[in-house]
């Protein structure tokens, strides 16, 4: 008479009557909760960018729920794509926590009751936005000038070399990769018998001459030092074959916009680099003469295969009675050389970022469609004399 029974009730009759109170919320507890280990549900995935992704939700109770659901509003919130493994999602560490904790923390926690007023180990978000992203290349030549991939951030640092008294007016001017390496990528000096501001880019840290196998491009500014042009190694148009195949490329135009009255205040500068094709490649611009240039097109407005970029404008602080932007951590002094350049239709997509963050060391971070030389090239633009601009 003291054992009950459970049985199969296809007519939904409750079986439960003589059984303890108990006993009958727990076995209608297991009854109406879908096996989740064999069927998990799926959620969507927590990237606005892959809407159509949709992965398997693990979890068993209410709380795990509210503490996925909490961390897919910090991945819509704080986080953005930057490569094809969507690294946007935030994870939480589950498993990883598990392993880490220490076997003496497992059984003081194990000893402890579960009741009110205890305070629960909440559990530690990552992101994968914060691990460092390795960038890997064969061609030094081919990775500085492609674009950068579409979705990925190039993190690099640019240091000035002005020890001796030559480099004091001539300093050197180096890029790396900013990763625990420290990547070499390009270097530049301003060539000292030229009646312009004329810079040398190469791909060799001790090999800057213009005839060199390893010069990649230059920087040229007109007289004023307000307007410059990026070009590639290629021959001049006059030298060049009649098709112009080995015709020098202009990959960028930067414009410096002068001070007529003196004011002190952040720069502006409208950046102008060829356009894309459908392929994510750069349209070539091999202009046979100066009038057929990036700056004169944009001075006649025809725009056709062209982008056309602008830095940043800078709020005014009333707090620190300055101009400030957010570089997100990557700047840490105050310059007038710091700028982000951007496209007047998305201002909060940085094409590129530039900013002091010691006395000779300056952080240059970069994004598709620009390449490396012409992030390099105008951030050679920003250190040189612009007596129109002060």
């Amino acid at each position: 008479t003291g054992i009950h029974f459970i049985e199969r009730n296809p007519t939904n009759v409750s079986v439960y009557e003589q059984l303890p109170r108990q006993t009958v919320m727990r076995a209608k507890r297991i009854q109406s909760r879908p096996n989740q280990r064999k069927n998990p549900r799926l959620l969507p995935h927590p990237c606005s960018k892959h809407p159509g992704i949709r992965t398997k939700a693990r979890t068993k109770t209410r709380r795990q729920r509210k503490k996925v659901n909490l961390t897919f509003e910090l991945a819509l919130r704080d986080s953005a794509c930057f490569t094809t493994v969507y690294p946007c999602c935030l994870s939480i560490s589950g498993k990883a926590e598990e392993s880490e904790e220490s076997e003496s923390e497992k059984e003081e926690k194990s000893k402890k009751k579960k009741g009110k007023g205890k305070k629960k180990k909440v559990s530690q978000i990552v992101t994968l936005m914060s691990l460092p992203l390795k960038i890997e290349f064969d061609n030094l030549e081919d990775f500085v000038m492609d674009p950068a991939p579409q979705g990925v951030t190039v993190k690099c640092r640019v240091t000035r070399d002005q020890r001796g008294v030559d480099k004091s007016l001539y300093p050197i001017y180096y890029l790396h990769l900013d990763n625990d390496k420290k990547t070499f990528l390009l270097a530049g000096r301003k060539r000292k018998k030229s009646t312009t501001s004329n810079y040398l880019i190469s791909i060799d840290a001790t090999d800057l001459s213009r005839g060199g196998e390893n010069f990649v491009g230059k920087l040229r500014s007109n007289l004023m030092g307000t307007k410059f042009t990026v070009f590639d190694n290629a021959l001049n148009p006059e030298r060049a074959l009649p098709d112009m195949s080995n015709a020098r490329q202009e990959l960028a135009g930067i414009i410096y916009e002068t001070n007529v009255l003196g004011m002190k205040g952040p720069r502006r500068m409208t950046v102008i680099i060829p356009g894309m094709n459908k392929d994510s490649e750069r349209v070539p611009l091999r202009p046979r003469n100066e009038c057929d240039g990036l700056l004169i097109r944009y001075q006649n407005r025809r725009m056709d295969n062209l982008i056309e970029l602008h830095n940043k404008t800078p709020v005014w602080n009333e707090e620190t009675a300055s101009h400030v932007l957010n570089f997100n951590g990557r700047v840490t002094q105050a310059s007038v050389k710091n700028f982000q350049i951007v496209h007047n239709k998305d201002l909060d997509y940085i094409v590129m970022q530039f900013g002091r963050i010691a006395d000779d060391i300056f952080t240059l971070d970069y994004n598709y469609p620009m390449c490396a030389v012409q992030a390099f090239a105008i951030a050679l633009s920003s250190f040189d004399g612009k007596i129109a601009c002060e």
